[in-house]
């Protein structure tokens, strides 16, 4: 009887030890932005992670917009229970770069992980945004894109709009027919208001953003989107706002629904948006490079990135940094970026992955996923068109779109709003200039 007992005593003693912390994966915490199908993605990239061993658990969480998550993160470092991985959207990289000591630098955590790590095998228009001057990549990234312009072949078939517009004014007068053809709420529209018609419109057409190469070589940048080309384009949409044959549709994307219902025909935003309108568009659809003027020098330039990357936090214990590394070096690996890339429509991040799905074949079948990546290499960047590097962007954004708002209510003029966006976020580079020093 003794016996018995001692042999169930131990048999429940090692049954607690199995299941106790000492044998447990070590969790490591992932906060996101990705909504619809690329949320799926990202929930199957941490499954994925996870069964190909047994050290880490990778879990991923919904944390609301980029700019929530984002300002989740900061909350949660102040307060000492930030996540080990958070995603930040592009504009964030300023914001991000300056928190000294609330991040960890993914090439130095690569490095004392020893992981395998070569800037030099990501694509360099993606790794430059997130690199420093010397070329040490600070966050790694994840989900790149750039603005395309998604049509409805099916819908400017009917209006008897025979060739995709490539230009502003075809793009006006492609709208006016499907207008005439039923489209009364909306002939064209756009997600991310001032990434469209701040951002990457400038850098289509060559011109700056601000100074210092649009902040790139220095904290001291200033604005200059209130050019005459500026001006002109923002008429042009304020003229079309009247009767709708252009829509505004909101900062951020809860509007891209407004393309995949039909409503909206020719739709402006991320390319990253393809596993979304994949799955709910009903239609022929494909996407195409954003349309430029014709009479400005130089256009179409080249785009920049959009998108996020992921962002280590710091105050970690060097195991959990391992697990950190070993999912990046994961999620590297060639088969799984050109599986990501044709699955989501962001950017295949490495050369291996893009060669790869040239190699395959892929774009003969899929034209549209190649769009972004035709823009970001259309020409040579300039320092108009490098990319862009703003302190207190998160919070710029929403200055720039209220000055575009009230423009397009006519409550200012095109010159007036311009103006005072630039005013505007002048001053708050000012403030952000003196706390990054």
């Amino acid at each position: 009887m003794a016996l018995r007992q001692f042999g169930a005593a131990a048999a429940t003693a090692v049954a607690l030890a199995l299941a106790s912390p000492a044998f447990a994966a070590t969790e490591i915490q992932w906060w996101h932005a990705m909504t619809g199908g690329n949320n799926d993605i990202v929930n199957k990239l941490a499954e994925d992670f996870n069964a190909s061993q047994t050290d880490y658990k990778v879990v991923p969480t919904f944390k609301g917009s980029y700019p929530d998550t984002m300002n989740a993160g900061i909350a949660a470092f102040r307060a000492g229970t930030a996540p080990h991985i958070i995603q930040v959207f592009e504009v964030g990289t300023a914001t991000m770069m300056s928190a000294t000591g609330a991040i960890k630098p993914v090439y130095q955590l690569m490095k004392d992980a020893n992981e395998p790590f070569d800037p030099k095998a990501y694509l360099p228009a993606i790794t430059g945004y997130y690199s420093t001057s010397k070329g040490d990549m600070l966050s790694f990234p994840f989900n790149s894109s750039s603005t395309v312009m998604w049509i409805n072949k099916d819908e400017l078939k009917k209006a008897g709009v025979t060739e995709i517009p490539k230009t502003w004014p075809e793009v006006f007068d492609a709208a006016r027919k499907l207008k005439a053809a039923g489209h009364t709420t909306c002939g064209f529209s756009n997600a991310w208001a001032s990434w469209v018609h701040i951002e990457q419109f400038s850098a289509w057409h060559n011109v700056p953003i601000g100074s210092k190469a649009n902040g790139l070589d220095g904290f001291d940048t200033v604005l200059e989107f209130n050019s005459p080309l500026h001006v002109k384009h923002l008429q042009n949409l304020i003229d079309l706002q009247k009767d709708k044959t252009y829509d505004y549709a909101g900062r951020a994307n809860a509007s891209e629904n407004r393309f995949a219902s039909g409503e909206c025909a020719i739709f402006l935003t991320s390319s990253g948006y393809y596993a979304t309108a994949k799955s709910t568009a009903k239609f022929d659809f494909t996407s195409v490079p954003m349309p430029y003027y014709p009479d400005a020098k130089g256009a179409p330039q080249n785009s920049i990135i959009g998108g996020a990357s992921l962002w280590v936090m710091g105050g970690k214990k060097p195991d959990e940094y391992k697990g950190v590394a070993k999912f990046f070096t994961f999620l590297s690996a060639t088969d799984r970026q050109a599986d990501l890339h044709q699955k989501s429509g962001y950017l295949p991040i490495t050369k291996a992955a893009y060669e790869k799905t040239v190699k395959d074949g892929f774009y003969d079948k899929n034209p549209t996923l190649q769009t972004p990546l035709k823009e970001l290499t259309n020409k040579e960047p300039t320092a108009n068109s490098r990319g862009l590097r703003f302190g207190n962007m998160v919070q710029m954004r929403d200055l720039w779109a209220e000055e575009l708002e009230a423009a397009l209510a006519g409550k200012k003029t095109a010159k007036e709003a311009l103006d005072a966006a630039v005013a505007r976020g002048n001053a708050m580079l000012r403030t952000f200039e003196k706390t990054a020093k």
